[in-house]
């Protein structure tokens, strides 16, 4: 039987630290070579980090990045791999380098350059045109990065019809969003069968500033069947032994092949890489990996996304202000989680409107996440704000002035604390009110990182839901689950006085920020007019507050930021 042992190696680099990329990818070289691998694979651009956007234009980034392969080569003796890396040859490409026995055999430059959503490929690179394939041990291989499998017709399939590839490796660096796991695993089984090749996706795992790559790196056999996945959000070695003979016998069972052979005319470079010696292989222990609940794999992204952050721009400590709400509770809850109790600091920050059960509220959470507590209480500086405004002000009435007052003068104090001790604060800002201007400027959006910046409310509880089942008790308490959602800026304040409820309100700004539905057709799905009416207005005129906000995860298919670039300067309404 003609087997292929196939390491992918699921790994977290961080944009431009090519010391520290090298170093990880060259253990996990020699772990992929005492495990018996004829093959190992890494992510797309794994050497310099994805994305590395406008530092693609320093020619120095560039040369590092190439420097750092030459590094990595030399350390690839008796194996092969497949390495990310930034190309420099007429102009930049998204290119992967087909290292064999410590020297660079060949390059494959990246067909399809993403320019959607999060990515702007088309602003640096340029399109590669060649279709490469090579043969390892008697096995014809296929080399394709991330977007080339997304579309048919694509290089996988002419590596397969016009090149005989077998084996179809795609390094990738996917990020994710709530439910595109499932869209991959449709989407390569289905490359699989139509290829008729056994499919091996490597997916890059970490955080970038707003983005998260979950890793689950997945391997499909050539009739579509998952043979073995990563897990998410983790760092690790993916081994398995490929059956290469049954794809030449699935292959002699489906004469269409024969006849698409004959359609395509684009030509196929072919490396034959010479035999290394026949690396022991040790048997591969059974693989189980536990399939993640939907908001179970929430959590996980914004734990990675967090930590990644905070660790990776060199901060050692969080300090988030805690109002004994949904989302402040929450946004703790990840932290301690993401960095450990002893990195994180909680301020409570009360004034004559926080009421004993929030406070009270606050201490509990804090004292069950066992971490650091502040009380720096705002009235007296409040106070003082307000005489010193009186005479400007006078004759006239209170208003959201006064609120805002007390919301910049805790942004203020999380900025001292910030500055004092160097801790990063974060800000416990949710979708719903970010996308509805329900925050204030200079104050609770005050900060370095908005963990849960595309959260939308409802999902808030069922996050922090999740982290109580998980810990088995009341990390979070009860009682915080229960109220009513207030900013306590006023006597007897509710979230429900200035915006639709939350059950209401997320189905609908969900469908105008994420789906970009009209009006009509959002009314059309039985919502309430003018509550409609209500929330895109909000939207709309509320860019100028969302441009100045800290980064956040993104774990929506469209989250505000990279996603989302309507200018500020606009006339033109929904409604």
């Amino acid at each position: 039987m003609r087997t292929l042992r196939i390491a992918m190696a699921q790994i977290n680099p961080t944009v431009g630290d090519f010391r520290g990329n090298v170093r990880l990818i060259l253990d996990r070289i020699a772990e992929a070579r005492q495990a018996g691998a004829d093959l190992v694979t890494f992510p797309e651009l794994c050497i310099s980090g994805y994305p590395p956007e406008d530092l693609l234009l320093k020619p120095r980034f560039g040369q590092a990045n190439l420097d750092a392969l030459q590094e990595v080569a030399r350390g690839a003796r008796g194996i092969t791999a497949i390495v990310g890396f930034v190309d420099r040859e007429d102009d930049i490409y998204n290119a992967a380098a087909l290292i064999h026995d410590g020297e660079i055999a060949g390059r494959y430059h990246k067909h399809y350059l993403p320019n959607y959503g999060v990515f702007d490929e088309d602003r640096y690179f340029r399109a590669g045109r060649e279709h490469l394939v090579f043969v390892l041990r008697g096995t014809t291989i296929g080399l394709s990065i991330c977007e080339d499998i997304w579309y048919p017709g694509g290089p996988p399939w002419v590596q397969s019809l016009a090149g005989g590839a077998e084996v179809i490796l795609n390094i990738s660096s996917s990020p994710y969003h709530a439910g595109k796991k499932r869209h991959r695993e449709e989407l390569l089984a289905t490359r699989a069968r139509d290829s008729a090749a056994i499919v091996a996706y490597n997916n890059l795992v970490g955080a970038q500033d707003e983005l998260v790559f979950d890793g689950n790196g997945m391997i499909f056999d050539q009739e579509g069947c998952l043979l073995t996945q990563g897990r998410q959000f983790v760092q690790e070695l993916i081994l398995a032994d490929l059956d290469v003979e049954a794809v030449f016998n699935t292959r002699l069972h489906d004469p269409r092949r024969r006849k698409e052979t004959n359609t395509i005319h684009e030509p196929v470079r072919k490396l034959v890489l010479p035999d290394l010696p026949e690396p022991a292989r040790p048997s591969l222990p059974p693989r189980e990996v536990r399939v993640l609940d939907p908001v179970e794999e929430v959590y996980e992204a914004l734990v990675l996304g967090t930590r990644d952050y905070v660790r990776k721009n060199g901060f050692e400590k969080v300090v988030i202000g805690l109002s004994g709400g949904i989302d402040s509770s929450l946004t703790a809850a990840i932290a301690v989680d993401a960095l450990g109790a002893e990195h994180v600091a909680g301020v409570l920050m009360p004034s004559q409107f926080s009421s004993p059960s929030s406070r009270r509220d606050a201490r509990r959470l804090a004292r069950s996440l066992g971490i650091r507590c502040l009380t720096l209480p705002i009235r007296g500086v409040f106070q003082a704000y307000r005489r010193a405004l009186s005479r400007e002000f006078a004759g006239l009435k209170e208003d959201v002035t006064e609120e805002n007052l007390q919301a910049r003068i805790r942004g203020n104090f999380l900025m001292a604390l910030s500055n004092k001790y160097g801790w990063l604060v974060l800000t416990t800002g949710n979708k719903s009110e970010m996308s509805t201007g329900y925050c204030t400027l200079y104050g609770d959006m005050a900060g370095g990182f908005a963990v849960i910046k595309d959260v939308p409310k409802m999902l808030v509880y069922r996050l922090a839901e999740h982290r109580n089942r998980r810990a088995g008790r009341e990390v979070i308490p009860k009682s915080v689950l229960t109220k009513e959602p207030s900013a306590e800026l006023r006597p007897n304040q509710r979230d429900a006085d200035s915006l639709p409820v939350y059950p209401v309100l997320d189905p609908i700004m969900q469908a105008y920020v994420e789906r970009d539905m009209s009006f009509e057709e959002i009314v059309a799905q039985g919502h309430d007019p003018e509550t409609v009416r209500q929330v895109i207005r909000l939207v709309d005129r509320n860019e100028y507050k969302r441009r100045q906000g800290p980064p956040g995860i993104k774990i929506t298919p469209r989250a505000f930021g990279k996603d989302w670039r309507l200018p500020i300067t606009n006339r033109f309404r929904e409604i």
